[in-house]
């Protein structure tokens, strides 16, 4: 008898809700986004987020149950994101997962957003087993993880100030590109020369992250342009600024699996959506003779379905949140 999970995921911009079955098949995937709320401001509103996800959560879980034709009383386990996140956010998806566990009487199970990426892969690929190395990359993350098991991990390699993620929003509202950024970068890259500027790549010879000083000397060379009145091509520093960060995700990456001996690598997260950078590092892991693994592009972004696989096995471990779980808004593996 199959055994359904519902997932709830709210962590961020995005009210999501899901039901998958035995781990792999995903039933329904709902997903709200408040990106339209968002985008005048240039980024996420904590305040904005926590009051559109008290507004869709009831309608997103409804829309999941009536898409994968279940009731609750169907369901065996609520699994949601108790960080890490906007506090806000977390506590909207927690409440909504505990009344409606406690109510049926189901089991309660947390889950690390961070692990919940990760497991976006197991959803695409039926085959994927340990040991790998997965690279975490969004606007929150950008963390590069050993898996010897699943549900054990070990930090090889993480960001020491921005996230990718949050390189490419603040980029893209310097050079008038929009929200979200990493969208909007792409899509300007693509017309652009990725060698027109010599952007610094830092960290070079550890597996650490940091963004921050390439983020500076983007945004210095604009101001500095703009004061003298030149007039530089966006789309060539969007590539530009695009290529110095997959350059240094795919050598730290490639670098990672060779350190840990393993011929398997993961990309997760929502900036595993770019093309640019699958494309960069597909290449450079045939070259080594790895084989890369990454979800389709939904299931990259914020979503519930990944929380509620991770939930199935942690399910099948037996482990159970207790009704006093509380949202971890810096929560780590």
């Amino acid at each position: 008898m199959s055994i359904n999970v519902l997932g709830i995921e709210s962590s961020c911009d995005e009210t999501a809700a899901a039901v998958v079955s035995d781990g792999r098949e995903i039933i329904s995937n709902v997903i709200a986004t408040q990106v339209p709320w968002h985008k005048a401001y240039g980024g996420v509103v904590p305040e904005i987020a926590s009051r559109k996800h008290l507004e869709f959560i009831n309608p997103v879980v409804k829309k999941a149950l009536t898409d994968a034709k279940l009731t609750l009383n169907e369901i065996d386990a609520v699994a949601v994101t108790y960080g890490p996140g906007l506090v806000g956010g977390l506590l909207v998806g927690l409440s909504a997962a505990k009344a409606i566990a406690y109510s049926r009487d189901l089991p309660l199970i947390g889950v690390n957003h961070i692990e919940g990426h990760i497991y976006a892969n197991f959803l695409a690929y039926s085959e994927l087993e340990a040991p790998l190395v997965c690279l975490t990359v969004s606007g929150g993350h950008t963390t590069l993880l050993f898996i010897e098991e699943m549900g054990s991990y070990e930090i090889i390699g993480q960001t020491r100030d921005d996230a990718a993620g949050e390189a490419f929003d603040k980029i893209s509202r310097v050079l008038g590109l929009g929200y979200p950024g990493g969208p909007a970068i792409e899509k300007a890259a693509k017309d652009g020369d990725s060698q027109a500027f010599s952007f610094p790549k830092a960290l070079p010879d550890e597996l650490d992250f940091s963004f921050s000083g390439l983020k500076t000397a983007v945004i210095n060379m604009a101001h500095n342009a703009e004061q003298k009145g030149e007039k530089v091509d966006i789309n060539d520093v969007a590539a530009s600024f695009q290529e110095a960060v997959i350059e240094v995700l795919v050598e730290k990456t490639i670098k990672a699996a060779k350190l840990k001996r393993v011929d398997r690598v993961l990309l997760s997260g929502g900036v595993a959506s770019n093309q640019r950078l699958r494309d960069q590092l597909d290449k450079a892991c045939a070259k080594e003779g790895l084989a890369l693994y990454y979800p389709p592009k939904v299931l990259c972004t914020d979503n519930a379905a990944m929380i509620a696989c991770c939930g199935y096995y942690r399910y099948l471990k037996g482990d159970r949140a207790k009704w006093d779980l509380n949202a971890d808004p810096r929560l780590g593996l």
